[in-house]
């Protein structure tokens, strides 16, 4: 790609934001990059059957904004658990994991959703920052809370950890059945307000909520939800429910970033 068109193809990006992280981050959302079909835009996820060049080319406009080398942006192999890496170096071994935390500058952590919940971390005195992938099992399983220990590791204190959900899947477009309430409540309760009576026995899970209250109970010094619908906003996010409810053969992945 040319200079000119590079520059032309970062100008196309979409970078949300958030004031209450004051390191530099920015949840992507599927507007600009160059991947067509069901994949239309910055799809960064190599786990995809998109082909490989063009969402390298797209992870590589978002580690152009954020300043960094393409190998510098990192990610995991994500599985839905509980599992945090501690970076000190970019590294290339695909870890299976779904939390990433670091106090080396230079190094941008990349997590990846299609309606789970991506989770950015910062502890602007200790200089430390984390991204966590956090879907329900991921969530139930307690991937905010190891993210926070592993901070603290190195050096961060959890009153002065500030976390941002970003765009996920709301309440009003997560529909589950009676098996996946009796999960959660068998678990503790409490977490029976999280969901909302749907048709039948459906039930309607509020994820984002269910974050914050991770985070909020963990002792964070701040915790809020960007409040975007990946589900309900097909111009703007990649969700995996709508593609199933579409029957589209695959579906493209966001990325959300946050470095020193």
């Amino acid at each position: 790609m040319r200079s000119g068109e590079r520059q032309q193809a970062l100008m196309t990006l979409e970078i949300l934001t958030s004031d209450a992280l004051s390191a530099q981050h920015g949840f992507f959302t599927r507007k600009g990059g160059g991947s067509g079909g069901i994949y239309a835009g910055l799809n960064c996820g190599l786990g995809s059957d998109d082909t490989r060049e063009t969402v390298l080319a797209n992870r590589s406009l978002v580690a152009d904004t954020v300043q960094v080398e393409l190998a510098a942006l990192q990610s995991v192999h994500q599985v839905h658990s509980a599992d945090v890496i501690t970076l000190t170096q970019p590294s290339d071994k695909g870890i299976k994991a779904d939390a990433m935390v670091t106090a080396t500058k230079g190094i941008a952590l990349g997590i990846l959703t299609a309606d789970c919940a991506p989770i950015l971390f910062n502890d602007p005195k200790a200089a430390v920052v984390g991204a966590a992938h956090s879907g329900w099992k991921g969530a139930m399983g307690g991937i905010a809370q190891a993210t926070i220990a592993a901070m603290e590791a190195i050096g961060a204190k959890r009153e002065n950890i500030t976390a941002v959900v970003g765009p996920t899947i709301s309440q009003r477009a997560y529909e589950v059945g009676p098996e996946f309430f009796e999960d959660f409540i068998a678990q503790d309760m409490e977490y029976s307000r999280f969901f909302a009576q749907g048709t039948d026995d459906r039930m309607q899970f509020d994820l984002p909520s269910f974050c914050l209250h991770q985070l909020r109970t963990a002792g964070v010094g701040h915790a809020t939800w960007t409040g975007h619908c990946t589900y309900s906003d097909p111009d703007r996010f990649y969700s995996y429910r709508r593609t199933c409810h579409q029957n589209k053969a695959d579906y493209g992945r966001l990325i959300s970033v946050i470095r020193l």
